[in-house]
């Protein structure tokens, strides 16, 4: 999602983009949420991205930043992991050695990678588990986890709202309400709205399309009739 263009005095400048990936635990597991714009510069280069991957079972990734830098790190984890998981005969590998993989991998490629990751999943020792790799390589462990240039836009709508121990509805509904508030103000965040859904019974990937996802009261309504505006309460 980062690259650079040609300029008049031909020169390369660097490509701006942003978007918007967040996870939250809940009693019993975690879910996962991004929105799916790809953007380079002012241009959307792709309004279907998928930022949320696989990298083990039951453990995913949540990329921001340069999107071939993060699936590079994606793809390196994934072969890291199932290898691990071979070695130990088992099916995969608990969510905190994925965490260090990841961490691993953006630490020592600090100097030239723009990534910022959460990683998220749950395992049979410790449950649900949220961790964020932020740009530079550091890891902490957290209960949720917002990234991307839409999380400046929910910072304080996620820290009021979130509570422990929350239901799987109410954990869903919540990752997908802030996402959609991000999407209403930053405009490099867009799309259809995916969420991951990960606890001891099952993975599921779910995606929100683009014209049932929420808008608010400041947002320019489709011409096709205006959708149920919502405001949010204080």
């Amino acid at each position: 999602e980062k690259g650079a263009m040609a300029t008049g005095s031909g020169k390369m400048k660097e490509v701006l983009t942003g978007t918007t990936i967040m996870a939250c635990t809940y009693d019993g597991g975690v879910v996962l949420g991004a929105d799916s714009r790809t953007s380079s510069g002012n241009y959307v280069a792709n309004k279907v991205a998928d930022k949320i991957t696989k990298v083990c079972d039951k453990v995913y990734l949540c990329r921001s930043g340069s999107a071939a830098h993060t699936q590079a790190v994606a793809g390196y984890a994934n072969l890291y992991l199932n290898q691990h998981a071979i070695e130990l005969g088992e099916k995969g590998v608990c969510v905190r050695s994925a965490a260090n993989i990841v961490k691993e991998i953006a630490y020592t490629n600090k100097q030239w990678m723009n990534a910022g990751m959460i990683v998220a999943g749950w395992d049979k020792n410790e449950g649900g588990q949220v961790f964020v790799v932020p740009m530079g390589g550091t890891l902490m462990e957290v209960p949720f986890a917002v990234g991307g240039s839409g999380s400046i836009y929910i910072n304080a709508f996620v820290d009021k709202n979130w509570k422990p121990k929350m239901t799987k509805s109410e954990c869903k509904a919540f990752v997908r309400k802030a996402v959609s508030l991000a999407i209403s103000r930053d405009g490099s965040s867009g799309g259809v709205i995916r969420t991951v859904t990960v606890d001891k019974d099952e993975q599921v990937k779910e995606f929100l399309p683009g014209n049932e996802v929420q808008v608010y009261h400041d947002e320019i309504q489709f011409s096709q009739g205006a959708q149920k505006v919502e405001f949010v309460k204080a």
